[in-house]
């Protein structure tokens, strides 16, 4: 095995340009942090409560924190065990085996890939575009809309520069993001009635069938408000000793964002009842307006503008790394794998993705929501947690870090993957199964072509090799 905590991490082998290892833990937290906030946690709640209609629903940030540790924890081992640019792409081709079925599944993610990264681009910026409504209400849907398309045209722009340059950026970012999570629990805490924080409706924790798909509808909100915290092994190949510094990373911002997520919410429904939150478009400015006045509603909402912003500009960050560790690996489009000249960061992924993005602008937000966590949850969160045992069957992979008790982690990120897929619309989950017979319809096709397995000939490696 090569050494991978070098300085530099190697790209295209036809180019000889070098990926620089630029993000320290401080950066690759907070490349995760911002991603994990943005814009969610302020616009998911009233979904949240919806979900379970009353304050119970706070239990959904439990399970997801679980789930999010449980996953978390399957996302460090393979992460330092194979830190280069792409995160699942090299997860998947390596643990299925590379000229075995792990051609099929690095394919199938990147073809994920095109639809999951705009779209989750989208959410961001339609969050922050929808949330611009609170100083202007008269705004048309198609101003708004046009509005997330100007943000991702922005984001773009600022991404297009060397590495060293953004895990700044993410930095200062990440500071805008924590102060207005802190801002508002803070506040809370002195002005809170623990009454209203309890005050369940009948049959609140009955456990009938209702119960647990109100559950399961919470938890998927709330583990697309965890998402992210796989943001920094997409950036593996610029991550600084990233053996030690990528589980790290992932561990801290799980932790810091699930205290900061369920303080928030509670201070915010101990001063909103949680019947008017359900309805309100804007409840955290509503919170801070009830508390502090009007002046208060308006420069939180900056601040939450300030984390959508930051959200999208993390996660075009990382996923821009995946087709470009596709390309030049040989199996994606060449086009992809071209590095900046100057700046040696992959400037037409960038491009690409955030152009495609403006794209996805224009769809409904809740059901952007729901279609990218079905389509993950279907196409690698549970490939990838079997990548795990797979990987520790080979000798020729070194694990620098091994996950806590296993396997109770990859136990309980699988069944609680499936529990969240099993309580969905079947609409959503057809979607995802449609995506995935696709995906798997043009591989067939391009392998047939070009001989790769299943149709190539000679002898071929086993997925343990």
């Amino acid at each position: 095995m090569t050494n991978r905590d070098s300085t530099t991490a190697p790209t295209s082998p036809n180019s000889g340009a070098t990926l620089i290892r630029g993000l320290g833990l401080k950066e690759a937290t907070a490349a995760n942090v911002v991603e994990m906030v943005g814009i969610g946690p302020f616009i998911t709640i009233p979904f949240l409560l919806t979900a379970m209609g009353g304050p119970q629903a706070l239990l959904g940030w439990m399970v997801g924190a679980l789930l999010a540790v449980g996953d978390g924890l399957v996302w460090a081992e393979l992460g330092a065990a194979m830190p280069g640019a792409g995160g699942s792409y090299i997860y998947l081709r390596e643990a299925y085996g590379a000229k075995r079925m792990g051609q099929l599944m690095s394919f199938l993610f990147v073809w994920m890939i095109l639809f999951t990264a705009p779209l989750s681009a989208a959410t961001g910026a339609v969050g922050f575009a929808e949330y611009l409504g609170y100083f202007a209400p008269s705004l048309s849907p198609l101003v708004t809309k046009l509005i997330a398309v100007g943000v991702v045209l922005a984001i773009t722009a600022l991404l297009y520069r060397d590495i060293k340059s953004v895990g700044r950026l993410s930095f200062v970012f990440m500071l805008v993001v924590l102060s207005s999570i802190l801002w508002v629990i803070v506040s809370g805490l002195f002005r809170m009635d623990l009454g209203m924080v309890f005050d369940f409706p009948p049959q609140a924790f009955s456990l009938s069938k209702g119960f647990f798909i109100g559950l399961g509808g919470a938890s998927l909100i709330a583990i697309y408000g965890y998402g992210g915290y796989n943001n920094v092994c997409f950036l593996g190949g610029e991550v600084k000793n990233p053996s030690k510094n990528i589980p790290r990373a992932i561990v801290i911002s799980i932790l810091l964002v699930t205290a900061l997520y369920f303080f928030m919410t509670t201070s915010i429904i101990g001063v909103v009842p949680w019947r008017d939150a359900m309805q309100s478009q804007h409840v955290v400015s509503d919170f801070m307006e009830i508390i502090y006045g009007p002046w208060a509603g308006h420069v939180l909402t900056v601040f939450i503008l300030g984390a959508a912003f930051a959200s999208v500009f993390a996660l075009l960050l990382g996923y821009s790394r995946i087709p470009y560790a596709a390309a030049a690996d040989g199996r994606f489009f060449r086009i992809f794998a071209r590095l900046h000249p100057t700046g040696r960061f992959p400037h037409v992924s960038v491009v690409i993705l955030g152009l495609g993005s403006t794209f996805f602008c224009f769809f409904k937000l809740e059901d952007i929501i729901q279609t990218l966590m079905v389509i993950q949850i279907i196409i690698l969160y549970l490939a990838q947690v079997w990548a795990v045992t797979l990987i520790r069957r080979r000798a020729d992979i070194h694990r620098p870090f091994q996950m806590w008790f296993y396997p109770l982690p990859s136990f309980l990120a699988a069944g609680g993957w499936l529990y969240i897929l099993l309580t969905q619309e079947w609409k959503f989950i057809i979607m995802g199964a449609v995506v995935l017979a696709v995906g798997v319809g043009l591989y067939m096709l391009r392998a047939r072509h070009i001989g790769e397995w299943p149709f190539a000939s000679g002898p071929m490696e086993s997925t343990a090799d």
